[in-house]
């Protein structure tokens, strides 16, 4: 594992690579967390875990974080989010060893959602696995909730400045942007992977048939049965996500050293 910093409107963003020690060019995989729902805790390795899961497969790995998360500079903006991610997309395309006809997203909430909509416009992402995203953001632009959930940021830590955001509407609009439901036909005919849990207690199922439903082809939608949230840390969630990765790699005549069997789901 190597520490990074990734530059994204002058903002330093702090992230972790993960390499493979297999030889040649490499397919790569970039890593994109939810919207923290907890204040930073440095102990937490979750995604750490899944990068080296993802390493010891052959996969170049990046995880870092977004805006106003973790150690990054910053403050929560969808938009900002969805700029961070192309930066880190150059950050991986510009080592040595990443094919970078295969560099795939892997996104969770609404770094899912961040991954969609990048794919839409940017050809240089393979492909898509997006786990428990958001269709939109209109369940929190309704009355009065997205102001408490601006409250609920601070006190998390993700919105630090006490006088961001400067133009309240303007930021509010990005949620509107950042729409996947809007953008997800564009990543065809790119493959994409809706993976979600049937037990979601954040983002109801609904949303991912209707990402799927509005998506060309190729697509896939994986539901998982008794599945919640926090599908980083459903173990058949991350063994479809993988197996995924896996054969679309392998679609496209790039070898990955394999060390998982291979397992079967439902499309």
């Amino acid at each position: 594992m190597r520490k990074v910093e990734i530059r994204s409107d002058e903002l330093r963003l702090a992230g972790e690579l993960y390499s493979p020690t297999s030889a040649g060019m490499l397919p790569a995989v970039c890593v994109c967390h939810g919207i923290p729902a907890v204040p930073f805790n440095p102990g937490e390795r979750g995604y750490a875990e899944l990068a080296q899961k993802l390493a010891a497969e052959g996969f170049v790995t990046l995880i870092f974080n977004f805006r106003g998360a973790g150690l990054s500079e910053g403050n929560f903006d969808m938009p900002g989010w969805t700029r961070d991610l192309g930066h880190a997309l150059t950050f991986m395309q510009g080592l040595e060893v990443v094919d970078n006809s295969k560099t795939f997203l892997l996104g969770f909430s609404g770094g899912a959602a961040a991954s969609i909509c990048v794919a839409a416009a940017d050809r240089r992402v393979a492909g898509v696995v997006s786990c428990a995203s958001p269709a939109d953001f209109e369940g929190i632009l309704q009355g009065s909730q997205l102001e408490e959930s601006l409250s609920q940021w601070r006190q998390i830590g993700i919105v630090r400045d006490p006088e961001f955001p400067p133009d309240f509407a303007s930021w509010a609009a990005g949620f509107r942007e950042v729409a996947p439901i809007s953008l997800v036909g564009r990543i065809a005919p790119r493959p994409l992977l809706l993976i979600h849990g049937d037990a979601d207690e954040v983002v109801p199922l609904s949303h991912a048939r209707a990402l799927f439903d509005a998506a060309g082809d190729p697509k896939q939608l994986a539901v998982i049965e008794g599945g919640v949230h926090r599908l980083r840390v459903d173990e058949q969630a991350m063994s479809i996500a993988l197996e995924w990765l896996h054969l679309q790699s392998a679609a496209a005549g790039v070898a990955v050293q394999r060390k998982s069997p291979r397992r079967r789901y439902r499309s």
